[in-house]
C-alpha cells in the first residue's frame, strides 16, 4: 500500500532538544515501500501517532484495529496474563492540565491510564488512586506475570541543593488491580548510583533542565541465561530502564531498589577506525531509548538491544562526529561488548540517511530479524542480521509536533505483534512490494 502525501517539516523540540535547520522532499510516499514477505517476518505492527490514536497495521501497511486514544507507548498485554484474551493494550486515558512544567516529553498532562479489551472497552484504569491523584505516566507502562502493572512516571517536588525550584523526578510504581501502589522508587533518592563524577553531580544539581535525566524506558529483565548461570544481577524481576539526558543505562535490583548494573554515562567516544569492528567495547551512546533484555527464545537472547540516537545530551553534553547518524546496538552485558550494530552504512547508505535525533526504537524479531522506528521520520523497517531492509512503511497519520505547532508524522515507538496475538479471524495481508530500483542516474539538470 503506497500513498502520498505532502511534507511536513521535520519536528522540532527547542525545549528539551537542540533545534536546527533541515530539507526535507516536498513530496513523498507514505504506507509499506518495500516489502519482501520471504525475508521479512510476517507480523503486525501496534504504534501510537502523531494523531493521537493508536493503530495496528499489517504487512502491507493496513489498519486492521483502531483505539482512539494514544499510547506513550501503546503496549500490549501478552493473552496470558489476562485469561487468554486477545488484543488487550495499555493505553492513556485521559488528561490533565499539566502546568507550567508539562511538556510532550514528560507525564504531567497525563491524568490515567488503563486497560482496554479488543473493543475498546475499558478493563482496568488508574489515576486518581496515585499519588497526588494523577497517573502522570510517560515513555513506559508494562502488565507484570503477577497480574500488577508497573508504570513509569512523573513526580515534581523540590530537592535540596538543585538549581531549580522543583525538579521533574522519575518515579516507578508497581500497581495492584484494585489501585493500590505495591513498590515504588524514586530517581532522585540514588543519584550516587549512575556513575556521575563529582564534577558531573555539580552540573546535575546546577541544570536548569527540570527534567534532569528524562527516563525514557522501563522494562523487565525477564528470563535470561545470565541469571541461570548465578549472575543475580540480571534477576528476571529486576527492572532496566535509561536516561535520556544522561547517557547510562541501569538494571535496578527489585528487592532492594539499587542500581546493581550499569553502562555509562561515560563512555569512549567512538573512533571511525573501529566503528565497524565486532565486537568491541562499548562506546559512547547519547540520548539513547528503548534498552531492554533480548527477551529469551529469540535470537541475541540475554544481550541488550538499544537504539542509540546519537542526539543531544550528558552533563556536559557528549561532542558529536561532524556528520551524525544513529545506530542499534546490540550489547553483551557482562562483557560489556558490542556484539552487533545496525547503521546506515550497513544498508549502503551514507551516514546521515538514518537518523532520529529523540524517540524511536527497535526490537528482534524470531526470524533473526530487527524492527527499527526511525521515531523523528515516522518510518519502521525491518533489517536483516547483515543490514539488508525487506520492510519498510511510513506513517501517514499526522498531528503537532512536540513542542511546535508544527506538523509531523512523528512515532515514539513502534512494535512487532505476532499475529496469534489477535482475535481469530483478523484480517492480513502479506503482498510483496517491490521497490524502486536505486541506481546512480545524470539527470538533465546536472549535465
Amino acid at each position: 500500500m503506497l500513498r502520498i502525501k505532502t511534507a511536513f517539516p521535520l519536528l522540532l523540540s527547542g525545549a528539551v532538544f537542540s533545534a536546527g535547520a533541515f530539507a526535507a522532499p516536498s513530496v513523498y510516499p507514505t504506507g509499506v515501500t518495500r516489502y519482501d514477505p520471504d525475508k521479512a517476518f510476517n507480523q503486525y505492527v501496534i504504534f501510537s501517532g502523531a494523531d493521537k490514536q493508536t493503530h495496528l497495521i499489517d504487512m502491507n501497511g493496513n489498519e486492521v484495529k483502531n483505539w482512539p486514544q494514544a499510547g506513550f507507548p501503546s503496549a500490549i498485554i501478552d493473552p496470558k496474563l489476562v485469561g487468554g484474551e486477545r488484543g488487550h493494550v495499555l493505553l492513556q486515558l485521559s488528561d490533565k492540565d499539566p502546568g507550567k512544567l508539562g511538556s510532550a516529553g514528560n507525564g504531567l498532562g497525563n491524568q490515567s491510564v488503563g486497560e482496554l479489551d479488543w473493543n475498546g472497552k475499558v478493563v482496568w484504569q488508574w489515576g486518581d488512586k496515585a499519588p497526588g491523584g494523577a497517573a502522570q505516566q510517560h515513555h513506559d507502562q508494562r502488565r507484570l506475570s503477577n497480574g500488577n502493572t508497573v508504570v513509569l512516571a512523573n513526580k515534581v517536588h523540590p530537592i535540596k541543593g538543585f538549581k531549580v525550584p522543583e525538579v521533574i523526578d522519575d518515579a516507578i510504581y508497581e500497581v495492584s488491580p484494585d489501585g493500590a501502589v505495591k513498590w515504588q522508587w524514586l530517581a532522585s533518592e540514588h543519584l550516587n548510583e549512575f556513575g556521575f563524577t563529582p564534577e558531573q553531580l555539580k552540573l546535575v544539581r546546577g541544570s536548569e533542565d527540570a527534567d534532569y535525566l528524562h527516563i525514557n524506558n522501563l522494562s523487565v529483565v525477564g528470563p535470561n541465561k545470565w541469571f541461570d548461570a548465578g549472575d543475580k544481577r540480571f534477576n528476571p524481576d529486576n527492572l532496566l530502564f535509561d536516561s535520556r539526558n544522561a547517557n547510562f543505562i541501569a538494571i535496578i535490583e527489585k528487592s532492594s531498589g539499587k542500581v546493581v548494573w550499569r553502562l555509562g554515562p561515560n563512555l569512549p567516544l567512538a573512533s571511525p577506525k573501529t566503528a565497524r569492528t565486532l565486537p568491541r567495547p562499548v562506546d559512547q551512546f547519547v540520548g539513547q531509548h528503548d534498552a531492554h533484555i533480548i527477551p529469551a527464545g529469540l535470537p541475541g537472547a540475554g544481550n541488550v538491544l538499544v537504539f542509540d540516537n546519537q542526539g543531544s545530551a550528558g552533563y556536559p553534553n557528549v561532542t558529536l562526529g561532524l556528520i551524525s547518524g544513529s545506530r542499534v546496538l546490540e550489547i553483551d552485558p557482562v562483557k560489556n561488548e558490542i556484539v552487533w550494530q545496525y547503521s546506515a552504512a550497513n544498508s549502503k547508505q551514507p551516514g546521515w540517511a538514518f537518523y532520529s535525533s529523540f524517540i524511536s526504537s527497535a526490537r528482534r524479531l524470531p526470524n533473526g530479524n530487527t524492527l527499527i522506528d526511525e521515531g523523528m521520520n515516522g518510518r519502521f523497517f525491518q533489517v536483516t542480521a547483515s543490514g539488508e531492509n525487506v520492510w519498510e512503511y511510513v506513517s501517514p497519520y499526522l498531528g503537532k509536533a512536540p513542542g511546535s505547532d508544527a506538523v509531523s508524522n512523528w512515532v515514539y515507538r513502534a512494535l512487532p505483534v505476532s499475529y496469534d496475538w489477535v482475535p481469530q479471524g483478523t484480517p492480513r495481508s502479506e503482498t510483496a512490494v517491490i521497490a524502486p530500483a536505486v541506481g546512480v542516474q545524470q539527470t538533465n539538470a546536472s549535465r
